[in-house]
């Protein structure tokens, strides 16, 4: 009920205010202190403003002071007296009830305020609070010895759902992505194929290209740990030490050591099966309707940070070790001494988000740069905002690690080495067969015209409800069977309820002789009318709460809230069949509210909205 907060919270200040004056009391209470909370019960009110912190300044208890202000608002209607500025837009009754000032609205005046706004205004949902402000947001990182996954597949939905929600605040937006194309694991990956992948490509196997490379990254941890079994059998080695002296690892970090060397047949298998695994990942962002404004890339980026470094090392922020190697003490962060540079004077990995960082607010100055990574890296993020700090960076205040939880099946952890991690492709098309096969099952296909598009739209709904419904910083289960429910907190579930708005404004526009009248919005007066009324009413909030918090889940939440009044209003009252036209237009009007914000708010998180299904 944003809307409607501020001209309340204006009238009851001004009330305490009065009642500071008429005590002989000094002190002054502002709009911007008074708390307002929705009821948890509809008898309670619309709004209520609790009193308790106003107890010291009117040295009074809560429930009085309640009283109090509900006296003088009394006793300001009875004299018609002139509300405080900006209260004007106060309509409606209030009670004092226990330390609260409950609120109940103008159900009329407020019913023609909110769709006036909800239908006639271009920026409704548009909360502005971030107007003006750059954010710049990094998600996805993707390694290109496998495809994406279902922990990618998480991240993507945090990194695109909050830049659209931070975009809907009025932020400029600009979505990037690292993409970690060096080191030893993509050697692996090189080495296998190189040592047994004769000739055969992506098109030959008629295997997507990214899941080409990361078979071959199976292939090389498979022989891996056959050698050092064996090793270990032979030598008494434990499994490290067995793991590193393996053949087979041997020879990676020779093909390492090849690729920094720039020798040129390392790098052209580099950068054949580099093309691979990044054309088949853009392939799955295209698909899940993930998108960037600029890629970076490791093997461009990784050596940015030395100098910075060293520069730092100059003027006594980082210090050198007997051994030579540079570090920075992070103490006083309650920290620890972390490496910067090893003592051959080698980068690591911190070194190059350093540089990396600096390059992208060259690129492109932020206000905010937002990190969607893992919560196992909090310490990473915290001594690299540090570090940036130290370094004297104005900007380094306003970093921000977006961290989130890790996502498993019920089948337990997947490791990528294994060859267990479930691909995100697999995923999508194994939630899109069994869309497909209730669609075929309820004898929808003619209904929704395109069954095989609808069931992909489906298995998207799906899948980003149930990975952003959870708030980021929890670990989660996910469960493909209860994410397709089309009943409960689900992403079909709302998906239906647009398709069943869709079908009814349809229908109304196919009815003969509507009438062109404007709705008449004060009829809109029983409680599942009312209910559905706040809802829209607050979603400008949801949306503005969401990105404060950066927080999809509350979006979520609001959404599924929205359905649910939506799913009450339609079974309590009859839209097309009405008591009277005056009170169908009315509820017409309603519905298409509900549409657009419905329609808007899967956008925000990355849900496809359904007219059929």
């Amino acid at each position: 009920m944003l809307d409607f907060k501020d001209p309340w919270r204006a009238r009851i200040a001004g009330a305490l205010n009065q009642i500071l004056r008429e005590a002989g009391l000094e002190g002054t209470v502002e709009p911007g202190q008074l708390a307002a909370e929705i009821p948890p019960q509809s008898e309670f009110g619309d709004l209520g403003f609790p009193m308790f912190g106003f107890a010291k300044l009117l040295r009074k208890g809560p429930p009085q002071i309640a009283a109090l202000v509900a006296d003088v608002l009394a006793a300001q209607d009875s004299s018609g007296a002139t509300p405080p500025a900006g209260a004007e837009k106060a309509l409606g009754a209030y009670s004092a009830k226990g330390p609260y000032l409950n609120v109940f609205l103008d159900r009329a005046a407020a019913a023609s305020s909110i769709l006036s706004d909800a239908l006639g205004s271009p920026d409704f949902g548009r909360p502005g609070t971030l107007a003006g402000s750059r954010v710049m947001v990094e998600f996805s990182s993707p390694n290109t010895n496998k495809p994406l996954h279902l922990g990618h597949l998480r991240n993507d939905a945090l990194g695109e759902s909050i830049s659209r929600i931070l975009a809907a605040c009025g932020a400029e937006i600009r979505k990037v992505c690292i993409i970690n194309d060096r080191g030893i694991h993509i050697c692996k990956s090189m080495l296998a194929y190189s040592e047994h992948g004769e000739g055969r490509t992506p098109e030959s196997e008629g295997v997507k290209s990214d899941r080409f490379v990361g078979d071959w990254y199976v292939r090389f941890s498979r022989d891996l740990k056959d050698e050092a079994e064996a090793l270990a059998r032979e030598k008494g080695l434990d499994k490290k030490e067995a793991e590193a002296r393996a053949p087979s690892q041997v020879r990676a970090r020779e093909l390492l050591r090849s690729w920094e060397a720039g020798d040129a047949g390392t790098v052209k298998l580099w950068e054949l099966m580099n093309g691979w695994a990044v054309k088949g990942m853009k392939e799955t962002y295209a698909r899940t309707g993930v998108s960037f404004d600029q890629y970076y890339f490791e093997s461009q980026t990784y050596l940015l940070g030395k100098d910075e470094v060293l520069r730092g090392l100059e003027k006594g922020v980082f210090y050198r070790t007997g051994d030579g190697a540079v570090m920075v003490d992070l103490s006083a962060e309650k920290l620890d001494q972390k490496a910067l540079l090893r003592k051959d004077g080698t980068s690591i990995y911190i070194t190059q988000d350093i540089g990396t960082a600096i390059r992208r607010h060259q690129d492109w100055p932020f206000d905010r740069l937002v990190f969607v990574v893992g919560s196992e890296q909090q310490y990473h993020f915290q001594a690299l905002f540090s570090i940036l700090k130290k370094l004297g960076f104005p900007w380094a205040g306003n970093l921000y690690h977006l961290s989130y939880g890790m996502v498993n099946l019920p089948e337990g952890r997947m490791k990528s080495r294994e060859g267990t991690v479930v691909d995100a492709d697999d995923l999508i098309d194994s939630l899109r067969d069994d869309a497909l096969a209730e669609i075929r099952e309820k004898e929808r296909e003619e209904a929704v015209g395109a069954p095989g598009e609808v069931a992909e739209k489906v298995a998207l709904g799906a899948l980003h409800y149930y990975l952003l419904q959870v708030s980021p910083q929890k670990d989660m289960l996910f469960d493909p069977k209860e994410s397709l429910s089309f009943n409960g907190n689900t992403g079909p579930y709302l998906q239906y309820m647009g398709a069943r708005i869709s079908a009814l404004l349809r229908k109304a526009a196919e009815a003969p002789g509507g009438s062109t009248a404007a709705p008449d919005y004060a009829l809109l007066s029983g409680d599942a009318e009312w209910e559905l009324l706040k809802a829209v009413a607050a979603y400008p909030g949801a949306v503005a709460e969401s990105a404060a918090a950066m927080d999809p889940s509350r979006l979520a939440a609001y959404l599924y809230g929205l359905s649910r009044s939506f799913s009450r209003f339609y079974h309590d009252c009859p839209v097309l069949g009405a008591d009277s036209p005056e009170l169908a237009r009315a509820r017409l009007a309603l519905s298409r509210a509900v549409e657009r914000v419905l329609r808007d708010a899967l956008y925000l998180v990355c849900i496809p909205f359904l007219e059929a299904m």
